[in-house]
């Protein structure tokens, strides 16, 4: 049993899904060490929090309390390379050792689990249902892929809840380890081809994870979505979208900065749900998220008011600066889909404003497999500028940089730059309605943007 552990050693503990597993056990009375390649916020975090983390792939960095393999259990993300030498000197030396993924399935195993997959959308569905839940009489455990800004956290623990609430991540087919009460699907367009070769392949990929639903269990599947249901006769399967399936939005207002519709079920209604995040594309991700907290034991008004208060999480659509002058929006998009419904969100909130986006490509790999498709999403920009590939996990692919995104991109205004670049040239660019979108370290210039920009009103 993995509560049998005094000690349990991440490689790889900055990660968000890493981290709330950290938190989570460190809350339980383990000690907890680790291994990342840079020291981050969330990182300090951790340590602020009592975890011993060092940033040199080094044994001799491992302290020695995890030394013992008796004691110790080794926990690694998917990212990690087999190279890694504390990876290896673990495996080598006979110590218990599991993916994320494989640890998280056997964390919410003994619970009621709510686990959201998708392409995209999974983050924002998921901390939507923790909300619903926590603002609740039925409360909830999560293990989130963003930092909920309601609670300034990715974990969140209960004692009087046996639901528990997991990101469901399809990398590496990592999800295959949970076994759910309810699965939500929020899309399934192709990614992380580098990993399952085909969209096939990715598409099987879900079609399997639907066939670990529980018996008697739920399955709320996004309303045209590629995947055939493998689930067990007793599980019931519903469809859900904006304006179509078992569960849809009714009645939608958009206007004065707020988003208001009706909730419809197949055998109810919910009037009057305002978005705490009001953009287009969280009505979707509401429906989804009402419907499993309505699955959970969650009641009609206490949906609506949590709904309301919902702050989102943060690098999903979060509003850095928000002036007459000037708005600075953050996205974590990183999928040619998620990169144009970002795009087109603020499009119909601003539409007579000029947009101008900076875009980081993540991974050569996805650069290389959907390099048109990320073209015509930035297209949707006034202006596009566009960094060189933030290379994560992976080694150069000859021939893959940047450009054969740029090439294609048909806005008037574009350029290319290096992330160093960026600041000054923002400095000296007149700016209207400003986005950065991307998955990589972009994120450590967030500061710097918002200060310059706030300097601008003074």
């Amino acid at each position: 049993m993995i509560m049998d552990f005094e000690s349990i050693y991440f490689i790889g503990i900055g990660g968000i899904g890493m981290s709330n597993l950290a938190r989570y056990f460190m809350l339980k009375g383990k000690k907890v060490a680790g291994y990342d390649r840079t020291e981050t916020q969330l990182i300090r975090a951790l340590v602020a929090e009592g975890a011993q983390i060092h940033y040199e792939d080094a044994v001799s960095s491992i302290p020695v309390e995890f030394l013992d393999k008796e004691k110790t259990l080794v926990v690694y993300t998917p990212a990690v390379p087999v190279t890694h030498s504390e990876l290896q000197y673990f495996l080598q030396n006979g110590f218990t050792a599991m993916k994320r993924a494989q640890l998280l399935g056997e964390v919410t195993r003994t619970s009621d689990a709510v686990c959201v997959a998708g392409t995209h959308g999974k983050t924002t569905v998921s901390s939507m249902i923790a909300h619903l839940l926590r603002q609740s009489e039925v409360d909830c455990n999560a293990f989130l892929g963003g930092i909920l800004k309601n609670y300034g956290t990715n974990l969140l623990l209960s004692d009087k809840s046996h639901i528990t609430v997991a990101e469901a991540d399809e990398y590496d087919r990592s999800f295959h380890w949970l076994r759910p009460w309810i699965a939500v699907i929020t899309s399934a367009d192709p990614d992380h081809l580098d990993i399952y070769g085909t969209e096939e392949a990715y598409r099987e990929s879900f079609e399997h994870f639907t066939s670990l639903i529980r018996k008697g269990g739920y399955l709320i599947l996004k309303e045209g979505a590629p995947v055939t249901p493998h689930t067990d006769a007793s599980v019931k399967i519903f469809t859900y979208s904006e304006s179509r399936g078992d569960f849809h939005a009714e009645n939608i207002s958009i206007g004065n900065g707020e988003i208001i519709f009706d909730f419809v079920a197949p055998d109810s209604r919910i009037a009057g749900i305002q978005l705490g995040v009001p953009v287009r594309v969280n009505i979707e991700n509401a429906v989804a998220a009402i419907a499993a907290a309505l699955l959970c034991g969650v009641g009609p008004d206490e949906i609506r008011q949590a709904m309301k208060s919902f702050g989102g999480a943060k690098r999903r659509f979060d509003f850095q600066l928000k002036r007459p002058d000037i708005v600075f929006i953050d996205d974590y998009a990183h999928h040619p889909q998620e990169v144009a419904a970002s795009i087109r969100s603020i499009r119909q909130l601003y539409p007579e404003r000029k947009i101008t986006g900076v875009f980081q490509p993540h991974l050569y790999s996805r650069t290389r497999d959907f390099a048109d498709d990320f073209a015509r999403s930035l297209s949707l920009l006034d202006d596009v500028i566009l960094l060189d590939i933030y290379p994560a996990r992976e080694e150069p692919i000859p021939g893959v940089t940047s450009e054969i995104i740029f090439d294609k991109i048909s806005s008037k205004e574009k350029v290319l730059l290096k992330k160093g670049e960026l600041l000054d040239f923002l400095q000296q660019k007149k700016l209207d309605v400003l986005v950065t979108l991307g998955a990589g370290d972009i994120e450590h210039l967030l500061p710097a943007i918002r200060e310059m920009l706030e300097k601008r009103g003074v």
